[in-house]
């Protein structure tokens, strides 16, 4: 589903995917995978099933399917920010997932950049094993893509339109009679005469934040 055009510029929304296509370049867009929660919320004394990344790989591979039929063409797959979820170390989890991960969209796509998120402290061994890029944004075309836990620094704002972004992991409740459900969302606006588009997290754990009610995170989200 198209949610965004602007010119040339077109962002289009497959579950919580994202296919970004501006400058005669077309990105496959995920963000706050969190791979790794699992294992961390085991080592609290929470013993949880351990599915998260079946079903991620499962809703990747659906979005791709798509845009295949579609018969569209991807040049680049970038994870913008919380590939991992925890902050001081790499577990045995986040190596095994993040690099499968990684290897299944280096096949389906081939060029894949890593965003820095905030829990991305310690990235570089594993996007080394595998020789991908570490970004701290990434430009598209007119589209700046960042992870959204700080505030675009000037450089990056050049030549820029439109903003992409995750973080926020942003999610709205819909309520019939005494009961309320969450459900993932994008969320689109504005950002100081920037247009500024938030995708939701990619993590099937949780379903995020109300952004109706809850307090926003994200420094582009507070003004």
């Amino acid at each position: 589903m198209k949610i965004f055009q602007q010119g040339k510029t077109e962002i289009e929304a497959l579950g919580k995917c994202a296919v970004v296509s501006s400058g005669g370049i077309a990105a496959f867009v995920i963000a706050d995978l969190h791979i790794g929660y699992e294992e961390a919320l085991n080592k609290q004394g929470m013993l949880i099933q351990r599915f998260q990344f079946r079903e991620m790989m499962k809703g990747i591979d659906k979005a791709l399917s798509a845009i295949a039929l579609q018969k569209k063409k991807i040049d680049i797959a970038i994870i913008a920010g919380d590939l991992k979820h925890e902050f001081g170390t790499i577990s045995e989890q986040e190596w095994r997932e993040a690099l499968s991960v990684i290897d299944f969209l280096s096949k389906k796509i081939g060029r894949v950049v890593l965003i820095k998120g905030n829990h991305d402290k310690i990235l570089g061994p594993i996007a080394g094993r595998r020789g991908v890029e570490i970004k701290e944004s990434m430009k598209i075309g007119d589209v700046l893509i960042i992870h959204g836990e700080r505030l675009p620094k000037r450089d990056e704002l050049s030549g820029i339109k439109n903003i992409l972004m995750g973080h926020e992991h942003p999610a709205v409740s819909i309520r019939e009679g005494i009961r309320a459900e969450l459900f993932k969302c994008f969320l689109i606006g504005r950002w100081k005469g920037f247009n500024l588009i938030v995708v939701p997290s990619f993590s099937t754990l949780t379903e995020g934040t109300d952004v109706l009610k809850g307090e926003l995170l994200s420094p582009l989200l507070k003004g």
